[in-house]
């Protein structure tokens, strides 16, 4: 959303590469399963944290539907209280796209997934998807979407114990 659009596969940008240049490194240690979704600018992120990444659709964006590529403020002079609609409902998905409850469903799939997994996984993915997981693991309700902030190139850590998953606060990887 950095250009106040919906996000097409699009390469990442310089301060983005920066940031990873500087992470790079710091989470090829620490990863036993390397993922990265399918998007250009996520196998990019793994390539240039030197991580091997294995590709998950899983991990893709959240899917915008005839959103993707498309400015907030053209969205809102066609279809006025569109994006205040998709803000409030989780219901709300774009047409032919996937809904934040969809989106948390994913999550929590993925989550599912790796608890099962023996090892450690480091899944470069996008924010919303992050967020989505937070709420997972936090249980809080699918309208908290929209009060985490996840700035590119940040990092979220979760750990099983072998019956639930917790977030930890204060990662410094």
């Amino acid at each position: 959303m950095h250009k106040a659009a919906f996000p097409c596969d699009d390469p990442l940008e310089a301060k983005s590469i920066r940031l990873a240049v500087a992470l790079r490194g710091r989470l090829s240690n620490l990863s036993d399963r390397p993922l990265c979704g399918p998007a250009l600018r996520a196998r990019q992120t793994a390539e240039i944290l030197g991580l091997h990444a294995t590709v998950s659709e899983t991990l893709r964006d959240q899917d915008y539907g005839v959103w993707t590529g498309r400015t907030l403020p053209e969205l809102e002079a066609e279809q006025p209280g569109v994006l205040q609609a998709w803000a409030s409902d989780p219901l709300f998905a774009p047409p032919g796209g996937e809904s934040i409850k969809d989106l948390c469903n994913r999550a929590t799939a993925f989550l599912s997934d790796m608890a099962m997994m023996p090892g450690t996984t480091v899944a470069v993915t996008h924010g919303p998807l992050v967020r989505a997981a937070i709420l997972c693991v936090l249980d809080a309700p699918v309208l908290s979407f929209w009060r985490i902030d996840t700035p590119p190139l940040s990092c979220t850590e979760f750990s099983f114990d072998g019956r639930r998953w917790a977030l930890r606060l204060g990662v410094t990887t």
